[in-house]
């Protein structure tokens, strides 16, 4: 099989990528509370394959918890697998990758991943030697994606070295996400799919907060210049946010012109389900999931059919 053949594994029978995303580690941790055992996470991770992927066209998990998860998916799910390890190194400066231990390209192919995803922290105003070992960095995993013909999935979160201040992050973000996405759609990068954060904080977008930092035009012209930064696919991560907040957003960026082509929606989708794991266990975690968890994806699904651009 060709990438292209994986590629079409991964969308929906219109050619949008629906993907959940359950491949967090640290912040799963931070959610559900340092105490928890590997297979409490995993558990979890289960649960929620089991229950949501009936309605996904792929789902996005991690070699280190997520096996048994992707056992658990419906038979039309395909399966994309994180290579990277969980954060970055805080006790040295410049935000890098790493790759876990005993994994690699092949690895996730022969135990069943039909795409690779990698997460990189950049800042495109960092020193030019930072820059260049992220570049190199990946530069890598696409070879070894090339050599199984695995689709490479790059997430790219964006940052500010030098600033910490929320407001004037996000006044940066828009230029930070928009040249991020242009450096890494180098043909040299391999990259078939790109996963980014929209280019602005909604939170300060007109319409949808009192602390205004984009007016509505001005909100609507980031989104048409992202869309116009790349001709590579590339679809939007919920960074978090409600799944309300989410889907307001995904229609804000069709209305402004942007041809995004899906999602790899993670906490938007299941984020109270950790809650309820955590607080009343399983049998409550799975009813959260088969209600309003089943609810988010299905809402979901709907607004991605009016709002995405299907992959040629």
């Amino acid at each position: 099989m060709t990438k292209q053949d994986y590629l079409k594994r991964l969308c929906t029978p219109e050619g949008i990528i629906a993907a959940l995303a359950i491949d967090q580690r640290g912040a799963l941790k931070r959610m559900m509370g340092e105490t928890i055992s590997a297979a409490q996470i995993s558990e979890f991770k289960s649960l929620i394959s089991h229950s949501l992927t009936p309605y996904a066209s792929s789902i996005l998990l991690d070699p280190e918890f997520g096996w048994q998860a992707a056992t658990q998916r419906a038979q039309q799910c395909g399966l994309i697998m994180a290579y990277e390890k969980t954060g970055y190194d805080k006790s040295v400066a410049g935000r890098y990758p790493d790759l876990i231990d005993d994994v690699s390209v092949y690895r996730l192919k022969e135990q069943g991943a039909e795409a690779v995803k990698l997460l990189i922290y950049f800042d495109i105003d960092a020193p030019k030697a930072v820059n260049d070992r992220k570049a190199a960095f990946v530069e890598r995993v696409a070879s070894e994606c090339n050599a199984e013909q695995l689709p490479l999935f790059l997430e790219i979160l964006t940052y500010d070295g030098e600033v910490e201040d929320k407001r004037e992050l996000a006044q940066s973000k828009p230029r930070k996400v928009i040249e991020a996405m242009k450096f890494f759609a180098d043909k040299r990068f391999g990259v078939d799919v790109l996963k980014v954060e929209v280019p602005v904080v909604m939170q300060y977008v007109e319409g949808f907060s009192d602390d205004v930092l984009y007016n509505q035009s001005e909100a609507q012209a980031y989104f048409k210049a992202q869309s116009e930064a790349t001709a590579l696919p590339f679809i939007f991560l919920s960074a978090g946010v409600s799944a309300e907040l989410f889907q307001q957003t995904l229609e804000f960026a069709h209305a402004a012109g942007s041809r995004f082509n899906g999602v790899l929606c993670g906490r938007a989708t299941w984020a109270d389900g950790a809650t309820c794991y955590k607080t009343q266990g399983v049998s409550a975690a799975q009813q959260w999931l088969a209600t309003q968890g089943v609810q988010n994806i299905r809402e979901l699904l709907a607004v991605l059919k009016r709002t995405a651009t299907p992959l040629k």
